[in-house]
């Protein structure tokens, strides 16, 4: 059984767009793929300082359907071309870890598809939120995907308190 992780927050400067799930699966509609390689391109993480580089998923209009923003960014940037970078704190709260290891965007696409079945499991403790979830590149071919989670019982109370 997996076990929330409490995350303390973080704030990442990065470039950002918006998009869903069914444009990312199309290679010539995909906005993401697109966004790597502007981020490679004009962004330098400070590795020396322990920068890390971070995709955040934020603002999503529902659920896995729906649309949602992404930001790519560090959380030290030693030097930057782009004229303009974007500020966000990915918050803290519990969440859910996935990890995955292998070459990039594979790892990453297939630990995805490994959450959205998690989340299709009708006796799993959690529900996911749909406020923040976040991407942890730990190195070139290792990372985590945090989802932002809540007990079951928990979210049922709260959605109980607003119909009222």
């Amino acid at each position: 059984m997996m076990t929330p992780v409490r995350f303390n927050g973080k704030t990442v400067e990065g470039i950002s767009t918006r998009t869903t799930n069914v444009v990312e699966m199309n290679p010539e509609t995909s906005r993401i793929a697109g966004l790597v390689k502007q981020f490679d391109r004009e962004i330098v993480p400070d590795y020396r300082q322990g920068g890390r580089v971070y995709t955040v998923y934020y603002d999503y209009e529902s659920d896995a359907s729906g649309a949602f923003s992404v930001l790519i960014g560090t959380d030290r940037v030693a030097q930057t071309e782009a004229t303009e970078l974007e500020r966000l704190t990915i918050p803290a709260g519990d969440y859910l870890v996935f990890t995955g290891s292998g070459d990039m965007p594979a790892v990453v696409i297939d630990t995805w598809k490994r959450i959205w079945a998690f989340f299709e499991t009708p006796d799993i403790a959690f529900v996911r939120r749909y406020t923040t979830d976040f991407e942890y590149y730990k190195n070139k071919n290792e990372l985590e995907i945090h989802i932002a989670v809540a007990e079951k019982a928990q979210e049922s109370v709260g959605l109980d308190r607003l119909k009222r």
